[in-house]
């Protein structure tokens, strides 16, 4: 399939974008939704060199690279571009402010809520495994492909949404949870390569992340069946998991998180709603 930009089709727009750009600088160009929980492909000329908030970030051979805006972020993303012909110029994008939702959530086993200290070093132990097949950082450009959904359903939780679990307030929810019954195949929203695959992490249960280029991954949560593994190369829309109930879950779902890096952005911002006639789509 011939590469293409990423498409972000949540708001069915060809851009959203609020950003700040010198109108003498027309050298960079933006596909995405500049918002906070955002993921923006930004464009310059083939041969030049980029920073964002001052690291050096990746580029394609035809001057392609990745923006994540973090959840609560507010203050603009500092863009450094530095031309073949040495000429360097900033841009500024600001990001455009979501409000949140609050989920109450109840019933959960109490030891999922706040572990007993027998466990701490097997959630120690995740979270390692979890940071380290998330350092890698491949030139392939599978995200370049765009996004489906990894299967269609009832949301039953969405990005960014405050957590009260059992009562005690939690971190925000990092996913988009989509209502399945357990079995159901959950397929490969893009390709990429298996770069986690753990059948029992405490938290999240079956746990499989996908790794698409550039340090953009997908973590899918709850299994109750892995049907690939680590170093596996898969295409979009092939089977990968099955839905479960693993892990601190109230019934079975599909928990879809996206990471650029360290930073959590909104699977919701990937997809085209009008694919899933489920789901209601969420601010």
């Amino acid at each position: 399939m011939p590469e293409r930009l990423l498409t972000l089709a949540v708001f069915a727009t060809a851009l959203l974008l609020a950003a700040t750009v010198s109108a003498d600088t027309p050298h960079i160009t933006f596909d995405g939704t500049a918002t906070q929980g955002g993921l923006l492909v930004a464009r310059v000329p083939a041969g030049s060199s980029a920073t964002v908030d001052g690291e050096a970030v990746q580029l394609t051979d035809d001057g392609r690279f990745l923006i994540a805006i973090a959840r609560d972020r507010t203050d603009p993303v500092r863009i450094g571009v530095t031309l073949p012909d040495g000429q360097k110029a900033d841009h500024d994008v600001v990001p455009e402010k979501r409000e949140f939702d609050i989920q109450r959530i109840d019933g959960l086993p109490q030891d999922r809520v706040t572990p007993p200290e027998h466990v701490l070093e097997r959630i120690r132990n995740d979270n390692e495994l979890t940071r380290q097949a998330r350092k890698r950082r491949d030139a392939r450009t599978d995200w370049a492909e765009g996004f489906s959904w990894p299967l269609t359903g009832r949301i039953t939780g969405v990005y960014g949404s405050q957590r009260i679990l059992n009562g005690e307030p939690r971190n925000p929810h990092w996913g988009l949870d989509i209502a399945a019954p357990t079995g159901t195949k959950v397929k490969a929203p893009a390709p990429g390569i298996v770069t986690l695959a753990h059948s029992d992490m405490y938290f999240s249960g079956g746990t499989l992340f996908i790794d698409h280029g550039h340090g953009l991954v997908s973590a899918f949560l709850h299994l109750s069946a892995l049907d690939v593994e680590v170093g596996d190369v898969v295409e979009r829309g092939q089977t990968v998991a099955r839905v479960g109930a693993t892990g601190r879950a109230t019934g079975p779902h599909l928990d879809w998180r996206v990471n650029l890096g360290s930073t959590r952005i909104d699977p919701a911002l990937l997809v085209d709603w009008e694919e899933n006639p489920d789901a209601k789509q969420p601010r």
